[in-house]
């Protein structure tokens, strides 16, 4: 768009004038939300969902009878447990207490035991949380600081942040 002019109207001989750019349209969010992002923090599976081996899940799978989730990427799995601990509450000392809420491990536990993630993209993203961790100055597992009297929400929520910007630079 071409800049338009504003304010009084310059005198005759005057060079005077103030112009304005008009501001850039606002960027819209996705209209279609990929299916494998639609559900952050999923439900638990039912009881009779617990009650189906996996290799029986898989062949249900295999015949149209079941649809596993999809598994992330590790930086979609991060931004995942932040949802998770968000979700269903963060604690610390259990990966599940007795009220429901889950520590950092807790979580990445639940989604490679629901199917959100492969055993291979979880160690991926252990390994992305440990190098965040590492550049904060902290030399101990992800697990141990996320017990720590210190550690809040708010620094695991920031630390998982980070880590998933990492791993999403990397093209993971």
């Amino acid at each position: 768009m071409a800049p338009t002019t504003t304010g009084p109207a310059p005198k005759p001989g005057s060079c005077f004038t103030r112009t304005t750019t008009p501001p850039a349209p606002a960027l819209a969010p996705p209209a279609v939300i990929p299916p494998a992002l639609e559900i952050w923090a999923p439900d638990p599976p039912t009881w009779g969902q617990r009650m189906i081996p996996k290799g029986i899940r898989s062949a249900m799978a295999d015949l149209g009878l079941w649809q596993e989730p999809r598994p992330l990427k590790p930086s979609y799995h991060l931004a995942q447990v932040i949802e998770v601990l968000t979700r269903y509450g963060w604690c610390q000392s259990f990966d599940f207490s007795p009220t429901g809420r889950m520590c950092i491990r807790g979580a990445q536990t639940f989604l490679e035991s629901t199917g959100h993630v492969t055993t291979i993209d979880r160690g991926k993203a252990v390994n992305y949380l440990q190098t965040q961790l590492a550049r904060q100055g902290v030399t101990m597992h992800f697990w141990a600081w996320n017990d720590l009297s210190h550690t809040t929400f708010r620094s695991v929520e920031a630390t998982i942040s980070a880590a998933s910007d990492m791993a999403r630079k990397n093209g993971e």
